[in-house]
């Protein structure tokens, strides 16, 4: 059944007047964000510190998952090649410590977009080097050498989300479990020293049974983070929200996760998997906190 109101804790007020230096500067650009297209209910507080998650590789997405407000088309435009050095230039502009870096899923794409991952990471790494890169990548249809010709450009994290459990994950259409818990096993035994990371939403319909499973086998993997987030649907034609869980549900799933063996979680209603995203970096030596 469709809850229609959504409760006190999840009433967030938007200050568009604190987003309009970031948005001039993508416009200049021509840069797109995962912020604007999936409508995320942070955006203000991370665009009014300089903050922002670059899409790349255009806005158009080959998959229909019936969460996302990203826009679908089977066909997108090719990838632009100037774009690395356009997003590089915005994190210079922005002196971003630490710049997440993400796409619509390319399955037109041979490589599903591995080079132009692989592009902007050595883009940002020639203009600003003290930044710290991390990826939030598709499941490249399970084709590992694409991943492998990402991780060769040395990204600091790997991300790959969940998104939810097993039973419900016909929300994400062209999508398979095992193949993403599969991307995140390579990405830990292969490269160690990157922490591979994921992110789930709740509120479709889960269990707290299945909650529990699916954090067992996103920790078997050797995933090191992980993000915890109410899922909100961005319109009336998407896909329902099932349940607004409290926040206390949260902090409980927090300690679970901590307790089998995650390195950094953050989990609350308003958690995605890219907000606060610096602040994951927390237990490796010489980082810093983000200060949004």
């Amino acid at each position: 059944m469709k809850i229609e109101r959504k409760p006190h804790w999840l009433r967030k007020k938007a200050n568009v007047a604190e987003q309009a230096p970031m948005r001039r500067l993508l416009g200049e650009l021509g840069l797109n964000t995962v912020c604007q297209q999936a409508l995320c209910p942070n955006i203000a507080e991370c665009f009014g510190c300089g903050q922002a998650t670059f899409l790349i590789l255009g806005r158009d997405c080959t998959r229909q998952c019936s969460f996302c407000n990203v826009e679908k088309n089977r066909v997108p435009q090719p990838p632009d090649p100037d774009e690395p050095q356009r997003l590089a230039e915005a994190v210079r502009r922005l002196a971003l410590s630490h710049v997440v870096i993400t796409s619509p899923t390319r399955d037109d794409l041979p490589d599903g977009g591995a080079a132009h991952y692989a592009a902007a990471v050595r883009a940002v790494r020639d203009i600003s080097p003290a930044t710290t890169v991390e990826l939030l990548v598709p499941d490249f249809r399970g084709d590992w050498s694409a991943l492998a010709a990402v991780m060769a450009a040395a990204p600091d994290i790997l991300a790959h989300n969940l998104e939810t459990v097993p039973r419900l994950y016909g929300v994400r259409c062209g999508a398979d479990y095992r193949r993403s818990l599969e991307l995140l096993r390579r990405v830990s035994e292969g490269w160690p020293a990157v922490p591979a990371k994921s992110g789930i939403m709740l509120g479709l319909g889960e269990t707290e049974q299945e909650v529990a499973e699916l954090l067992a086998d996103l920790r078997s993997t050797g995933c090191r983070y992980l993000s915890i987030g109410q899922y909100l649907a961005p319109s009336r034609r998407h896909q329902p929200v099932a349940a607004y869980l409290p926040p206390e549900r949260f902090d409980d799933l927090r300690e679970q996760a901590l307790a089998l063996g995650f390195s950094h979680v953050e989990s609350g209603p308003y958690v995605r998997s890219s907000y606060h995203a610096a602040q994951y970096r927390s237990d490796r030596p010489g980082s810093e906190p983000s200060p949004c």
